[in-house]
């Protein structure tokens, strides 16, 4: 049996947002595109994933105006990334261990993807379901 890796399962061409932008925008991106997580750019390189978790802790700080924060300030620095060969299982075992939501897909230094727990719940769907 063929050993599944990330990249068979990871959603292609993720939706990003840049670093400067406020926590507004990317409160709108994830709304527009349905998702729970977006990879914040700058200067053309990945510098953390920002979560709607993320958003509404920092958004829950009283007196902070969404509109005029950015979203470096509430990204999450050092995302968890991995190339599309990596073994499904290896990235599902360090998601759990280190308790977090996504890991990023890196190739050549461009992200190509991202997993997500909905991903993962997905793939075991999948499975449950195979005869």
């Amino acid at each position: 049996m063929d050993v599944e890796t990330v990249g068979q399962r990871m959603t292609k061409n993720p939706v990003t947002i840049p670093a400067d932008l406020n926590l507004s925008d990317a409160t709108q991106r994830m709304f527009d595109h349905g998702i729970r997580h977006l990879p914040v750019i700058d200067d053309g390189h990945v510098v953390g994933v920002v979560s709607e978790r993320d958003l509404a802790l920092v958004k829950s700080i009283p007196g902070v105006k969404e509109d005029r924060v950015r979203v470096v300030e509430a990204m999450t620095e050092h995302p968890y990334m991995v190339a599309p060969n990596t073994p499904l299982l290896e990235v599902i075992d360090a998601m759990c261990e280190r308790k977090i939501g996504t890991a990023l897909v890196m190739d050549e230094g461009e992200i190509r993807g991202i997993f997500s727990v909905i991903d993962g719940l997905a793939a075991l769907r999948d499975r449950l379901r195979a005869p």
